[in-house]
């Protein structure tokens, strides 16, 4: 039986606690809408102690801090259980990302699925008519249907984790502090005597206590052993497993050498791992799977973009051919440092996300693919 009844532009808030959800539940609250507050609890309850020591979200103190909040406007509150589905999304994931020798970015997966995919299937059943986050990026309605934005302040960001929204969620979606700085959002949150106005901003995984992967998996992935190698092929080391490297690491490779080396490629086919020098960690092109598009009328083809091959990196400008399969290769003008395999690359044009995909293991194309990769049109 379903005891949620339907209300007049309600929609369901993801609120973590902190302070960005939180105000994000007010100034719904103030537009009018009837707010319904959901925080997720995504560890068993005896595990709460990862997100008091990593200061991130999810703990008993943050479903307080989100239910004080609700109670100053009124609002309902839930909370509900997605520890199967974290799991299994999020956690199981990332694991198998390092077994393959990849980098996963878990808050894209946890985005993906979680906070937009389930929650919405939730929201549907409370017959709620939106889905909210605290997200700082922007939704704005064109003749391509509903587009994604960067957020106002350039310093926080995030379209880049939400390029994987499709128009159907988007419809049902509201980002309603995109349009305002952080700051601000802190000033919204003081004036009306927030309980978490001064709380500091969550940091790293959240299911990763001190923020150290390596000592987290090592009881999960079983040891396989194989070589340290240099680009010509030469075995330098050993190691215990492709879970224990990313494209650029410097530290803990367990060689001597007299010169600074990198990982600059992780082959799975054969649990190779190789290192150089600097200089190797610098690409023009990269392939891209599982790629998504926003607009409900994709680029086709061969279009210029600009580019960000990791959360936290610039933008560079970059050719991006398109397949039909949901497969790309990108060359960027310029050379990129540590192209990383699992990491997101995101595409954009001006302030506006077109899409993104997961960058894939490749091998250098060739300059005369190189050579044939021309005559490139902008959007």
């Amino acid at each position: 039986m379903n005891h949620f009844k339907k209300a007049e532009k309600s929609v369901v808030v993801a609120m973590s606690g902190g302070v960005d959800s939180s105000v994000a539940a007010v100034l719904l609250h103030q537009q009018g809408f009837n707010v319904i507050g959901v925080t997720m609890r995504l560890f068993p309850q005896g595990n709460d102690s990862l997100s008091k020591l990593n200061k991130s979200c999810c703990s008993i103190d943050d479903v307080e801090d989100a239910r004080s909040v609700c109670r100053q406007i009124n609002a309902k509150h839930y909370y509900l259980n997605f520890e199967k589905e974290f799991k299994t999304h999020v956690i199981d994931y990332f694991i198998s990302e390092y077994q393959k020798g990849r980098t996963p970015f878990p808050c894209l997966a946890c985005n993906d699925r979680l906070k937009f995919d389930f929650l919405l299937k939730r929201a549907e059943f409370m017959k709620a008519d939106y889905i909210a986050t605290g997200h700082y990026a922007q939704l704005i309605k064109s003749g391509l249907g509903i587009e994604l934005s960067k957020g106002k302040d350039e310093t926080k960001d995030q379209s880049y984790v939400l390029f994987n929204l499709t128009q159907s969620i988007m419809k049902k979606l509201k980002l309603p502090i995109g349009n305002y700085s952080k700051n601000e959002i802190r000033d919204i949150a003081r004036s009306y005597g927030l309980i978490n106005a001064e709380k500091p901003d969550s940091q790293d995984i959240c299911f990763i206590p001190d923020g150290n992967y390596k000592k987290y998996i090592k009881n999960k992935i079983k040891k396989t052993y194989g070589k340290i190698i240099n680009s010509n092929g030469d075995t330098l080391g050993q190691h215990d497993g492709i879970h224990n490297f990313t494209i650029g690491q410097r530290k803990g490779l367990g060689i001597n050498a007299n010169t600074p080396l990198f990982v600059t490629k992780i082959y799975a086919d054969n649990n190779c791992v190789e290192v150089g020098p600097a200089k190797e960690l610098m690409k023009r092109t990269a392939l891209i799977s599982s790629v998504n598009f926003l607009s409900r009328r994709p680029p086709q083809n061969k279009i210029r973009i600009d580019a960000k091959i990791r959360y936290k990196s610039k933008l560079a400008r970059a050719s991006l051919f398109i397949n039909k399969d949901k497969t790309a290769a990108i060359i960027f003008d310029e050379p990129q440092r540590a192209i990383t395999p699992g990491q997101a690359i995101v595409f954009y044009f001006n302030d506006r996300v077109l899409g993104g995909g997961f960058i894939e293991f490749d091998k250098d194309l060739p300059s005369e693919k190189l050579t044939q990769m021309t005559n490139v049109h902008s959007l």
